[in-house]
């Protein structure tokens, strides 16, 4: 098993890592519909941070076949960003910190945001497989919607649990998950994903992820606590 950094041959890389995903559904007919993904992925990961950031928006429309205009039937925008210091650069242990915020106003808030520092740990299971842990406290904020009127904002203190996992299928295929949860007083927030990709080319690839998102309280009863998410999308690594 490879437990440390130090198990494996990893150079230190000072550039940045990016990814741009771009998704679009189009139907006509008697149902018409457009639905547009986007998503920007980017990590560094040298000798003595690692640093990584995602910015997700997701956007549907549908025509009323009634009355001809449309209606949207989703909007949501996600940006999260994370550090970490590690404690020595072939230690499998790290300090991090970690921030959120996501607006989308079809699950009940108008938005969500959290901050959190804690202890994380990488394990190396193999040349082509590896997972990160993560936990420590935090701060939520949100806003809940009721009937489509804003409410005051709400905070408190969670625990924020986290764990991602990255295994190199192939030369040509990769599969990532991710899961975390945010246990709060008012609410536990948790969110999870999982997706596999195929190199078309060198720097395109096609993705298929299913992601979804749980709110333990929702004050709004005739939202759903759980939404989910299917996406084909292509993806350009630069």
């Amino acid at each position: 098993m490879y437990d440390d950094a130090s198990d494996l041959d990893v150079e230190e890389q000072e550039d940045w890592e990016a990814s741009a995903e771009l998704g679009l559904l189009y139907t006509s007919g008697n149902t018409k519909t457009e639905t547009f993904k986007t998503k920007l992925n980017a990590a560094r990961d040298y000798k003595e941070w690692r640093h990584k950031g995602v910015v997700d928006y997701y956007r549907s429309e549908q025509e009323d076949p009634a009355t001809g205009e449309k209606q949207k039937t989703a909007d949501k925008f996600f940006v999260s960003g994370q550090s970490n210091y590690k404690f020595d650069p072939e230690s499998r242990s790290s300090l991090f910190v970690f921030g959120s915020y996501e607006a989308d106003e079809f699950s009940g808030y108008e938005y969500q945001g959290t901050v959190a520092v804690g202890y994380g740990a990488r394990y190396r299971y193999s040349e082509k497989l590896y997972a990160d842990y993560e936990a420590g406290p935090g701060y939520a904020v949100n806003k809940p919607i009721i009937d489509g009127v804003p409410q005051e904002q709400e905070s408190s203190a969670i625990l924020r649990l986290a764990g991602s996992l990255n295994w190199d299928i192939t030369k040509t295929s990769v599969l990532k998950s991710l899961a975390s949860t945010e246990i709060g007083e008012e609410n536990t927030k948790t969110r999870a994903e999982i997706s596999v990709s195929a190199n078309i080319n060198s720097s395109l690839a096609l993705k298929f992820a299913v992601a979804g998102s749980h709110n333990s309280n929702l004050d709004d009863e005739s939202k759903k606590k759980l939404d989910t998410e299917t996406s084909v999308t292509l993806v350009y690594s630069f």
